[in-house]
């Protein structure tokens, strides 16, 4: 009896560590759907815990997990840093980092603009293996199990055109299914399907088994940012400022909202709400079932940034060199924080506890004015 008690305990830590939960973002959007969405309330304020600087810019977003932060920068380096804003390790990936990390299972996926998927050992930063692709990669890996659940496969996007499906345990290819053109943003896992769109125009649908193409839906130009999954529906904008509901059933456009502004970044979705940045300056926050707007929210520049929702809140970078807390109620303004460099990098959100990056290569940690010790991680 003890030693199925242990199995089950050992299980289950195992699965903490790819799922996210109040203490854990472990992936760009925090989780294989891209909601962003995180069963924290925030606080009214924040104030700064501490800064880590890097050598170069960071477009790169940060995960949290394990007590760690993980993030790439453009000098070329994977870091992570302690909760004290300590470096634990750095790896030198000989090319910049913008994609976002990605950690399973103690370990951690992340691509390179020289096109190369690394997978590392959380703890020390050793190499574990290297994947070559032939174009680079700036979206975050995404992951999934086969149907018997015995094999992880990671999900990454690259510019040679190719979604590549590699084992987790020794990066060995398992298929590839080739786009039209750059495959930009992060792939979303739903069920045995990922969903991505591309630089060609096309939002995909993958079977995660065989490699092959379920369907595609021509939204006519780039899509540059990732799709969030919710109740088989696609959320996503494009380059010429349309944003989209797909049902992923019926393989059809639900609504459209053409009037919003290029769109870079990537949206939140929960309830009835979605919700999504553009470079017009605007937050906005649609009705998920008809597109309605519900609320817009405008900062002093362009929104690259990739919202992430929370249980009463939203938080936003802004090419204003701004942190923004918004209530998710109204769009009104509770806090924000002037870092004074743009902001492209995608917030991670535990409870008490907001990391992200800003362009002037420094990681920003903020804590909840009101946690004590005992609450920070």
């Amino acid at each position: 009896m003890k030693q199925i008690f242990l199995v089950i305990i050992i299980f289950s830590n195992l699965y903490l560590l790819n799922a996210q939960t109040k203490q854990c973002w472990p992936s760009y959007r925090g989780n294989q759907a891209l909601t962003a969405y995180t069963d924290v309330e925030l606080e009214n304020s924040y104030e700064l815990l501490w800064t880590y600087k890097t050598v170069d810019i960071i477009k790169s977003s940060p995960i949290i997990c394990n007590d760690k932060i993980f993030i790439g920068s453009n000098d070329g380096f994977i870091y992570a840093i302690s909760n004290n804003g300590e470096l634990i390790w750095k790896y030198n990936a000989g090319t910049s980092i913008e994609a976002p990390p990605l950690i399973i299972d103690q370990t951690i996926y992340v691509g390179s603009l020289g096109g190369n998927v690394f997978s590392l050992k959380a703890n020390d930063g050793k190499l574990l293996w290297k994947y070559k692709t032939d174009g680079q990669i700036v979206g975050s890996a995404g992951w999934s199990q086969d149907k018997n659940k015995t094999k992880k496969q990671i999900i990454v996007g690259s510019y040679d055109f190719y979604l590549h499906a590699l084992n987790a345990e020794n990066g060995d290819t398992l298929w590839k299914y080739e786009a039209d053109n750059y495959i930009n943003g992060s792939p979303a896992i739903d069920k045995n399907t990922s969903v991505f769109g591309g630089c060609d125009g096309f939002l995909h649908m993958v079977d995660l088994e065989t490699g092959k193409s379920k369907d595609k839906i021509d939204i006519g130009t780039y899509i540059a940012s990732s799709a969030a999954i919710l109740d088989n529906k696609a959320f996503f904008g494009n380059y010429d400022g349309e944003f989209y509901c797909v049902d992923l059933i019926n393989k059809d456009i639900v609504w459209k909202r053409s009037d919003i502004g290029t769109i870079i970044g990537s949206p939140a979705v929960s309830g009835n709400k979605v919700i999504i940045g553009s470079q017009n300056r605007n937050l906005y926050c649609f009705n998920k079932s008809n597109g309605e707007t519900l609320w817009t929210f405008k900062t002093l520049g362009k929104i690259d940034s990739s919202p992430v929702m929370t249980k009463n809140a939203v938080v936003v970078g802004s090419a204003d060199g701004r942190l923004y807390i918004v209530n998710l109620a109204n769009g009104e303004k509770i806090w924000s924080y002037e870092i004074g460099s743009p902001i492209s990098s995608t917030p991670a959100v535990i409870e008490n506890m907001i990391v992200v990056g800003a362009e002037d290569g420094r990681v920003y940690c903020f804590e909840s004015v009101t946690s004590t010790p005992s609450q920070k991680f």
